[in-house]
């Protein structure tokens, strides 16, 4: 078998790993380009032995979404996010607790977001600037431009093509 990799000759099992979202096939050299993806455990059939107990049905492995999560963000979070969050929960005069209570969140989830030792994944950033009528990320114009529906960009796919054209 070859590296999907770099094409070099496999020497025994192939070790599967994901690079960028693919899952391939690849050589030791190549293994340490991504992150190895582990076989699945075999039952322990010691256990069942003992017990008498029959396995319970393998788990069903979980499907790999198609997009990174940083693909689907406009723009960046500010750097200052707790500082910003912290000043205008204190101009509406509100407890840490007072936020988690609007949000819906738990009050130790805003302290450590205000901390700064956690940045806020999108949904609770959403309900955060939301609450407090603040604006969390920093767009530039060049993302909403990009953002638009009318905006196409070249791929792999048509490079490809015109090449063989």
């Amino acid at each position: 078998m070859q590296c999907e990799l770099c094409g070099a000759v496999v020497r025994g099992a192939p070790k599967k790993v994901q690079i960028e979202g693919a899952v391939l096939q690849v050589c030791e050299k190549c293994a340490r380009l991504g992150v190895e993806i582990a076989p699945p455990r075999p039952v322990a059939t010691r256990r069942r032995a003992q017990t008498g107990a029959r396995p319970k049905a393998a788990a069903r492995p979980q499907q790999h979404r198609g997009r990174d999560v940083f693909d689907m963000m406009v723009g960046e979070i500010v750097e200052d996010f707790g500082d910003r969050i912290k000043k205008a929960r204190l101009e509406k005069n509100w407890t840490q607790k007072d936020l988690a209570n609007e949000i819906k969140e738990r009050e130790i989830l805003i302290k450590k977001i205000e901390k700064g030792d956690l940045i806020p994944e999108d949904d609770v950033r959403v309900k955060i600037e939301k609450a407090l009528g603040i604006k969390l990320l920093d767009v530039s114009d060049d993302d909403l431009k990009s953002r638009g529906p009318a905006h196409v960009s070249t791929t792999v796919g048509d490079i490809i093509k015109i090449k063989r054209e």
